[in-house]
């Protein structure tokens, strides 16, 4: 299964709205309903495959076997200078 590449040009837009308006000392910014709705979409896909990729990452990790081990060795705690 090939996962499709996300289109992020929403969020890049955004983001460069955001620069210019801050570099011109604007208050605010303002979209249309067609670009935030562009923009909440893509998010939503971005987040969803972000938690697709976690729970993925999580179940591969519990699965493997672990017999790693942890030495810790302690002193009075004299040796510093």
């Amino acid at each position: 299964m090939s996962i499709e590449p996300i289109n992020t040009t929403p969020i890049t837009q955004f983001i460069q709205q955001v620069k210019n308006a801050e570099s011109s000392n604007s208050k605010e910014i303002r979209v249309d309903i067609a670009t935030a709705k562009n923009l909440a979409f893509t998010l939503g896909i971005v987040m969803g495959r972000l938690n697709g990729d976690l729970e993925k990452l999580l179940k591969e990790y519990a699965s493997k076997p672990s017999d790693e081990t942890i030495t810790i060795s302690m002193d009075a705690g004299g040796n510093w200078s």
